[in-house]
C-alpha cells in the first residue's frame, strides 16, 4: 500500500469511533490488573474508561437528533426558585460551621445538597430559565462559602507548607525589607507569592494571616470564572457554566483554597495562562495577545516550580497538536467558522523554547538542599529510577496512603473500603466525562488545536499523576498536579456532556446526569483532600489545630529559645504526632520529628509532646515497621510517669526525661 493510499484510508476513518472501540478493548484488557494489585485506581479506571466508551458508542448509533425533547426536565418556575434555595443553603452552611466551630458533618451534608441543586440548574433548566450570570454568581458564592468556612473556624493555618511560607519566609522578607532574608531558600527566585502577601500586609496594615485571606484568599473562589471564560471560547454558555461548576467543586481545588500556598497562586495564574492560550487558538490574535501569554508564563515561572513545569506540559501539548493537525490526516469542514483563519493552527514552539531556557537558567542557581534546584531534582529522579522504580511499586496520593496504613494494620475494614471509594468517586465521575469529551474531539470534523491541546495535556498529566506512581516514581509530586489537571478535565467533560445531551437516549441521559448531579458535589466536598481541616472519612489526615495547640508551639519555642538541630543532641529532639511535629519544625519553635510507637508500650524518647487529639486515633505515628500509621495513644504512653512536665496548657503537654547527673558526669 502506497503512502498516498494510506493517507486516503486514514482520512476516510472515523477516528472517534475507532478510539472508542480501542478504549473499550483497553478497558477489558486492564481488568485482570485488579487481581494483581489492590489499588483503588487500578480497580476503577478500567471501568470508567469502558463506561465512557460504551456511552459514546451508544450516542453515535442512537440516531437522536439535536432538537429532541426530554433532555432538560425542570419546570421554569422551579428553575427560577432554586437560586434562592442555593443562597439559603450557603447561609445554612455558614450557620452550621459557626455553631460547631468547624466544618463538620452537618456542613458537608448541606454543602453536598446545595451543590446538587446548583448542578441541577445547569443541567436541567430550560433555555428560557437559564441565566449564566446568576449561575456563575451561585458558583462563586458556594465556592467562597466552602473555603472561608474553613479559614474562619481554624486558628492559625490549615496545612503543612503554609507554616513555612508565612511565619518564616514572608515574615523574614518583611523584617529584612528585601529578598535577602530567603536567599538560601528555593523560593528566592520564585517569590511572587511572598511578595504579594507581604505587600497586602503593608497596604491593609493587618497581620500576614489576614493579608493572605484578603488577597489570594479572595481570588481563589473567583478562579472558576477563568475556566468559564476558557470553555466559552469552545462551546455555548450552558456548558461553559458546567465546566466552571465542575472545577469549583474539585477536591484538590478546595484543598488549595484553604491551604493557601504558592501552589494556590500558581493555580490561578495557570488558569489565566490556559484561557489566554485557548483564546489565542480560537481567534485571530494580535501581537499583544501573544505578549500577554508570554508575560503570564514568566509570572508563573516566578511563582512556583511545579506549576511552571505543569504549564510546560500544556504548552508541549499545544506544540504536539500543531504538528498533528499539519499532518493532513484531518479533513476540516469548510463550514467551520475558524477554517479560513490565517494563523490556524498556532505555533508556540518559540514560547516553549523561551520558557524552557528561562526555567533552566533560574533553576540552575536556585538553592535547594545544599545544591541547586535543577541538579538536586535530577539526582533525586536518577536515584528513584535506579533504586525503587518498577511496575507495581504503587505510590499514589492520599488514597493510596490510606490504603497503605490500613493494610499495614491488617485487613481493610468494610467502612474503610467504602471510604476509599467515596474518596475518589468525584474524580472518577470527572474522568468519565473527560474520556467522553476526548472521544468527541478526535472526530475529524471537531478537530481543533485548542481541544487537542486540552486532550494531549490531560493525557500527559494523567501519566504524571497516575502512571508514574504505578512505577514508584513520585518525584514530580503528583498530588500538586490534580487541581491543575481538573481545569482541562472540566472543559473536556463539559464538551462531552454537551455531545451526550444532543445524541444520547433521553432517558439514559437524564438518569445519568441526575445521578452525577446528586453524587459529584457531595463526593468532592467530603473527600480527604477537600476536608484537610476536619476529615469525615476514615484515615483522613487533619491538618488544622485548635487554639491550645497553636499557642503551645509558640510558647514552647519561646521557652526553649527555638534551638537549631546543630544546637541540641539527637536524643533532645522533640517527638510528637504527625502532622503536629511539622508545625514545630517549620515555625522554628523546636526541632521535631514523628514519635516511634510500638504496640502497648510507652515511647522511649526523652522529649515528647502530647495533645488530646492523639487519643482520637486520627494522628500518625511511626510503627514497628517504620511506616506512618494512625494510632489511638493515651497520654501515659507519650508522657511517661518517669518524665517531668515542662509545659501544660490543659490540651498540650510537653514532657522531658530528667538528666541523670551521675551518668552525665
Amino acid at each position: 500500500m502506497s503512502i498516498g493510499s494510506v493517507g486516503d484510508w486514514l482520512r476516510s476513518r472515523r477516528f472517534d469511533v475507532d478510539a472508542a472501540v480501542l478504549a473499550l478493548l483497553a478497558a477489558i484488557a486492564m481488568l485482570p490488573l485488579r487481581l494483581l494489585f489492590s489499588q483503588v485506581y487500578v480497580e476503577t479506571i478500567p471501568l470508567v474508561l469502558g463506561g465512557a466508551a460504551v456511552l459514546y458508542l451508544l450516542s453515535v448509533y442512537s440516531n437522536r437528533g439535536e432538537n429532541s425533547n426530554g433532555t432538560f426536565v425542570l419546570p421554569v418556575g422551579v428553575s427560577r426558585y432554586l437560586p434562592s434555595v442555593v443562597v439559603f443553603g450557603t447561609a445554612a452552611m455558614l450557620f452550621a460551621a459557626v455553631t460547631a466551630g468547624e466544618r463538620g458533618v452537618a456542613f458537608y451534608a448541606i454543602a453536598g445538597v446545595t451543590g446538587a441543586l446548583l448542578l441541577s440548574q445547569i443541567l436541567f433548566a430550560k433555555e428560557e430559565a437559564f441565566n449564566p450570570s446568576i449561575l456563575l454568581l451561585q458558583i462563586v458564592l458556594v465556592a467562597g462559602t466552602v473555603r472561608f468556612a474553613a479559614l474562619a473556624t481554624v486558628p492559625g493555618f490549615v496545612g503543612i507548607d503554609i507554616w513555612t511560607h508565612l511565619p518564616e519566609l514572608t515574615t523574614g522578607i518583611l523584617e529584612a525589607g528585601s529578598l535577602d532574608a530567603i536567599s538560601d531558600d528555593k523560593h528566592y527566585v520564585s517569590p511572587l507569592y511572598h511578595l504579594l502577601v507581604a505587600s497586602a500586609s503593608l497596604i491593609y496594615d493587618v497581620p500576614l494571616r489576614t493579608a493572605l485571606y484578603l488577597s489570594l484568599g479572595l481570588v481563589l473562589p473567583l478562579s472558576p470564572l477563568l475556566v468559564y471564560m476558557a470553555t466559552r471560547e469552545l462551546v455555548a454558555e450552558r456548558w461553559a457554566v458546567l465546566a466552571a461548576a465542575l472545577f469549583s467543586f474539585g477536591d484538590y481545588v478546595i484543598e488549595w483554597g484553604i491551604h493557601i500556598i504558592p501552589t494556590s497562586m500558581g493555580l490561578v495564574i495557570f488558569l489565566t495562562v490556559l484561557y489566554a492560550l485557548i483564546r489565542l487558538m480560537q481567534t485571530d490574535y494580535a501581537p499583544r495577545d501573544f505578549a500577554l501569554l508570554a508575560g503570564l508564563s514568566v509570572a508563573l515561572i516566578l511563582t512556583h516550580q511545579v506549576s511552571s513545569f505543569i504549564m510546560l506540559v500544556v504548552f508541549g501539548g499545544a506544540v504536539i497538536a500543531y504538528f498533528l493537525l499539519n499532518l493532513g490526516i484531518y479533513r476540516v469542514s469548510p463550514l467551520r467558522p475558524d477554517v479560513f483563519r490565517a494563523r490556524n493552527p498556532v505555533n508556540i514552539l518559540g514560547l516553549v523554547v523561551f520558557d524552557v531556557g528561562l526555567i533552566t537558567f533560574l533553576w540552575s542557581f536556585t538553592p535547594y538542599k545544599g545544591g541547586t534546584f535543577l541538579e538536586t531534582i535530577l539526582s533525586f529522579l536518577a536515584e528513584t529510577v535506579a533504586s525503587s522504580a518498577g511496575f507495581g511499586n504503587l505510590a499514589g496520593g492520599a488514597s493510596a496512603g490510606a490504603e497503605a496504613s490500613t493494610e499495614s494494620a491488617g485487613a481493610t475494614l468494610p467502612l474503610e473500603q467504602a471510604a476509599m471509594y467515596i474518596d475518589v468517586l468525584g474524580f472518577l465521575l470527572l474522568l468519565l466525562g473527560t474520556f467522553v469529551g476526548c472521544l468527541y474531539v478526535v472526530h475529524r470534523d471537531h478537530a481543533k488545536q485548542s481541544v487537542f491541546t486540552l486532550l494531549i495535556g490531560t493525557a500527559i498529566m494523567l501519566v504524571f499523576t497516575l502512571g508514574l506512581p504505578m512505577f514508584g516514581i513520585r518525584n514530580f509530586i503528583p498530588q500538586r498536579w490534580f487541581a491543575f489537571m481538573y481545569a482541562p478535565m472540566a472543559i473536556l467533560s463539559a464538551v462531552g456532556v454537551r455531545y451526550l445531551a444532543a445524541n444520547l437516549n433521553a432517558r439514559v441521559l437524564v438518569a445519568g446526569l441526575l445521578v452525577a448531579a446528586l453524587v459529584f458535589p457531595g463526593a468532592m466536598v467530603v473527600s480527604r483532600n477537600g476536608t484537610i481541616d476536619n476529615p469525615v472519612l476514615p484515615a483522613g489526615e487533619t491538618l488544622s489545630y485548635n487554639e491550645e495547640s497553636v499557642a503551645a508551639v509558640h510558647t514552647i519555642g519561646e521557652m526553649t529559645g527555638g534551638p537549631e538541630p546543630m544546637e541540641i543532641r539527637p536524643e533532645q529532639q522533640l517527638r510528637t504526632d504527625h502532622p503536629y511535629q511539622t508545625v514545630f519544625k517549620r515555625t522554628g519553635a523546636y526541632t521535631a520529628d514523628t514519635a516511634n510507637v510500638t504496640n502497648g508500650d510507652p515511647v522511649t524518647h526523652d522529649v515528647t509532646v502530647y495533645r488530646e487529639f492523639q487519643s482520637d486515633g486520627t494522628t500518625y505515628f511511626i510503627n514497628e515497621d517504620g511506616v506512618g500509621q494512625t494510632r489511638d495513644i493515651p497520654q501515659e504512653r507519650i508522657c511517661r510517669p518517669d518524665q517531668s512536665t515542662l509545659y501544660d496548657n490543659g490540651d498540650v503537654t510537653m514532657c522531658v526525661t530528667p538528666v541523670d547527673d551521675d551518668a552525665s558526669g
